[in-house]
């Protein structure tokens, strides 16, 4: 049953808590109890600890990838799944009570697993944006709306319904952060960590 297995590996691998478990780790506290919450990248730069705030986003990233290089690997033809798996696994992880991130980091892992130029895109959107606006949160809502925009570009069709899925999860994770943008309350990265308590995005 490949398909079932490439989903069932998929989704332990993107619901690993990487903020979770680097911040208890190194001993910056629970990082449930910290900022917005969120597990992701961005919430983890609330500790203060810019290091520990890059190593989750490569990890949240690498996780993404590795779902769908190991199951490329094993059950060509299933990545897909996998790549699904990764995503859900990340944003709704059963042993965090299906409380995790948003997905962004992840869903750059996936594009990159899936086909490299997709992964390539998403990144100079995502930071592109980020540096110009310094609003996370749209930065990364636009990176994932562009992914499946991109592999229609570039003929890879047969994954953009799945992009177009993934997407949808990712926006739907980020709904409080778009609520914020429309009342003009979202703030910035750099603010701070008062000012910043509602903006989680990265993970």
């Amino acid at each position: 049953m490949p398909p079932l297995a490439a989903l069932l590996l998929g989704y332990p691998l993107g619901a690993i808590p990487f903020g979770v478990l680097l911040t208890r780790m190194t001993g910056a506290g629970d990082l449930r109890q910290i900022g917005s919450g969120n597990i992701g990248a961005t919430n983890v730069l609330r500790t203060g600890r810019k290091g520990l705030a890059a190593a989750t986003l490569l990890l949240d990233l690498a996780k993404g990838l590795v779902a769908v290089l190991l199951v490329a690997s094993i059950w060509p033809g299933e990545q897909p799944l996998a790549a699904a798996g990764a995503l859900i696994g990340h944003c709704y992880p059963v042993w965090l009570r299906f409380r995790g991130g948003k997905g962004v980091a992840t869903l750059m892992g996936v594009a990159l697993g899936l086909h490299w130029p997709l992964g390539l895109v998403f990144a100079v959107i995502w930071l592109g944006l980020l540096a110009a606006i310094r609003i996370s949160s749209l930065a990364g809502m636009a990176a994932a709306i562009s992914t499946p925009v991109t592999a229609a570009v570039l003929g890879e069709f047969d994954v953009v319904p799945l992009l177009m899925a993934l997407a949808a999860i990712v926006l739907w994770k980020h709904r409080a952060n778009i609520t914020r943008l429309v009342d003009g309350t979202e703030p910035r990265v750099g603010r701070s960590k008062s000012d910043a308590a509602g903006d989680a995005a990265g993970g």
